[in-house]
């Protein structure tokens, strides 16, 4: 009797040990992961990429040549407009400034010169017409007054012009004399500057730029670049919300405010530029950083939607359930109890990139849709438990 108990108990011990170690302890379990059909919200979003910008940012340039003798801002500076942040050498425009006064004085001489030329060409036209009268002088010496009349009025426009022609070059010279002080033209903050003391300026060809001034760091913008297929969807006025890599974790909001017509077009791909206005009172954003940008074009409420894995989710051939005759377009894989597949047709509307809406399909809340096959990992090949003896 004792030996036909502990036979009974052996044969059932190598049973439960086949059945561990012989099919991988994975009996009961589904060989399929699963996501159930939820109701809720549903928002449809555009995605972008862009560049944070200030709203207003001037480039301040010298607007003549020379050494640069002081700067008196650096970067991250606060500036007021009307503020001096740099000085430009200006003993050769003083120079400059001294000989355009020079030419001012040799004008006015000039022209001194030619109203005294005037007024005595003008007696002697005139004595000599008196005294034709009486025949004391011949008509062509009155001809040759009134020729030497004409000539010294000619040289007294001449003179004038030359004056007014010295009093431009005067200005100029005391407006490039101004231009050696640089001054900041906005309230803002520097947050570029391009030049050091010492430095050379040349301002020959094009103004050469000293720094970049960003007028308000809290009001930012974001420049994105949205594919063509998408442009129909984005509207001004629509929120948005975008992250940084500097702080993955956070989420910034913002308002489209343009949405421009010109087409940027990159090796045969066209694009358009929106803008998105930020707020950045804390600061936080700086220029030049990267936006991954949302656009929320509409938001539904109360409805089924599915998860997009399971639109993606096709059977391989081992596990491919039998067709449905003239099934097309988009499908899901219901599990059924039976732990068996069942495809279904459906019809999605829109998308928020990780669910779908569910416009057509006979699905109901809590369904569960087949995302992914689990492969089971291979258990010991024999069939009895290792150190065990049968006897």
């Amino acid at each position: 009797m004792k030996k036909g108990i502990a036979a009974l108990a052996v044969v059932l011990l190598a049973a439960v040990a086949y059945y561990y170690l012989g099919t991988g302890g994975n009996a009961g379990t589904s060989p399929y992961r699963t996501a159930k059909v939820e109701r809720g919200g549903i928002a449809e979003t555009v995605l972008a990429t862009g560049n944070i910008n200030a709203v207003t940012t001037v480039q301040v340039g010298s607007q003549v040549s020379g050494t640069v003798q002081r700067i008196f801002v650096d970067y991250n500076s606060p500036v007021k407009k009307g503020q001096v942040i740099a000085l430009i050498d200006p003993r050769l425009l003083e120079a400059s400034l001294l000989q355009a006064k020079g030419n001012i004085g040799n004008a006015r001489a000039a022209l001194e010169r030619a109203n005294v030329l005037v007024i005595d060409a003008e007696r002697t036209y005139r004595r000599n017409r008196e005294l034709i009268r009486d025949g004391f002088v011949a008509q062509a010496d009155v001809d040759s007054a009134q020729t030497a009349y004409e000539t010294a009025l000619a040289q007294k426009k001449s003179a004038e012009a030359q004056l007014t022609q010295a009093q431009g070059g005067l200005s100029a010279a005391e407006t490039n004399l101004r231009y050696t002080v640089i001054y900041s033209p906005v309230d803002g903050i520097v947050i570029s500057r391009s030049v050091d003391a010492g430095q050379t300026v040349a301002a020959s060809f094009q103004t050469p730029t000293l720094f970049t001034i960003a007028q308000d760091l809290t009001k930012m913008q974001i420049d994105t670049s949205v594919d063509e297929a998408d442009i129909g969807k984005v509207k001004a006025d629509q929120q948005a919300t975008f992250t940084v890599d500097a702080y993955p974790e956070q989420n910034f909001a913002g308002k489209v405010v343009q949405v421009r017509s010109s087409p940027v077009v990159t090796q045969n791909v066209v694009t358009y530029n929106v803008v998105v206005q930020v707020d950045n009172k804390d600061l936080l954003l700086k220029p030049g950083m990267t936006a991954n940008v949302s656009f929320h074009v509409r938001d539904l409420q109360d409805v089924l939607k599915i998860p997009n894995a399971a639109l993606r989710y096709r059977p391989s051939e081992e596990k491919k359930p039998e067709e449905k005759k003239g099934a097309g377009g988009q499908r899901v894989y219901l599990l059924g109890k039976d732990d068996k597949p069942k495809e279904v047709s459906v019809k999605g509307g829109v998308s928020d990139g990780k669910h779908t809406q569910l416009v057509q399909g006979d699905l109901k809340e809590g369904d569960p849709l087949v995302i992914e096959e689990v492969r089971k990992k291979q258990g010991a090949s024999g069939g009895r438990a290792p150190g065990m003896r049968f006897f």
